[in-house]
């Protein structure tokens, strides 16, 4: 494809909707630009190391139901970017942001730069953050602009431009936190439970998963991701990051009987973590100006909902700025 050769495309957000989009937009013979704040990508399909710990706090693993999403699946595990865990679940290798990462190559990615606004320039726009213009290869003005960011992100952006979409403002989304451990020593504990818990709600020994270091005692020991439930985590969403962590760590050894001390533990408050309310079903797109917006808030809480949202909102650019 070329139907967009000559065009510049930057698109806010190196996430999986972010990544979907600039790779359809990119065989169309787009120059694009994914501008990250973070230092890498795949948003919540993160992946946190430690030494030589590692730990899966985001996403824990993904499904694919549609076509387009069982092939990309296919082609990640070929490649041993993604491999599978349990049933139908797939994970990213060596960890979630694997996947991300494999997605990711051939693209151009400013990571390190949070944009604070949106800036028409005539007919083209610019993205600003702290340091002024963003700057990609093709210069500072972009003809066209896809938000690929939770919706909360994005509606100030929109606003900062003049610009709102209902579906973004109908999106709602539950925090979670994280906690993460390290162990010496392999214990008997199950390896996943989803216990019917006021305050948890995921444990899974991530180091049971496939490429996986074995923990802090390396093929003794073994890591945990454990994260709380929607309810408890908003609840308690302004607890300082030891007392959360605090409070979870005792209800984790009481579900799973592990009393050993851990070797190490952290833990992350993801704000935006799971849609509760879609604003879908399509992500959204003004034609007049050239500005879209795409991500699981569109489509459901699945990291293939928000592939698919990316995509989708791809064809639609493609399909307009093409003309």
């Amino acid at each position: 494809m070329s139907e967009l050769t000559g065009r510049s495309i930057a698109i806010i957000g190196a996430g999986m909707a972010g990544l979907a989009a600039a790779r359809l937009l990119q065989q169309a013979g787009a120059r694009v630009a994914l501008i990250e704040k973070s230092r890498g990508v795949g948003g919540r399909m993160a992946t946190r190391r430690v030494g030589a710990l590692q730990f899966d706090h985001g996403a824990q693993y993904f499904t694919a139901r549609g076509q387009a999403f069982k092939a990309a699946v296919e082609d990640l595990a070929r490649d041993g970017a993604a491999a599978p865990w349990f049933d139908d679940a797939h994970v990213g290798a060596p960890g979630m942001s694997g996947a991300a990462r494999a997605l990711a190559q051939g693209l151009e990615i400013l990571t390190g730069r949070q944009a604070s606004a949106l800036e028409r320039t005539g007919a083209r726009w610019r993205v600003r953050d702290g340091e002024g213009p963003v700057v990609a290869t093709a210069g500072a003005d972009f003809d066209a602009l896809a938000l690929a960011v939770p919706a909360p992100q994005a509606a100030p952006l929109l606003a900062s431009a003049g610009l709102s979409f209902p579906q973004i403002a109908q999106a709602a989304y539950a925090p979670c936190w994280a906690l993460m451990l390290a162990f010496d020593a392999r214990s008997p504990a199950p390896a996943r439970m989803k216990p019917e818990d006021s305050m948890l709600a995921w444990i899974a020994r991530d180091s049971d998963k496939p490429g996986r270091a074995a923990g802090a005692g390396e093929t003794s020991g073994e890591t945990w991701v454990v994260h709380a439930g929607a309810d408890w985590s908003r609840e308690h969403l302004e607890l300082s990051p030891d007392d959360a962590g605090a409070l979870m760590l005792a209800r984790f050894r009481a579900l799973t009987g592990i009393t050993q001390e851990p070797a190490y533990m952290t833990t992350h408050r993801w704000r935006y973590a799971l849609v509760e309310r879609a604003g879908g079903p399509q992500p959204a797109w003004d034609a007049q100006a050239r500005v879209g917006a795409c991500g699981d808030w569109a489509c459901g809480a699945r990291v293939e909902a928000a592939f698919d949202s990316g995509e989708a909102l791809a064809r639609a650019m493609i399909a307009d700025l093409a003309r």
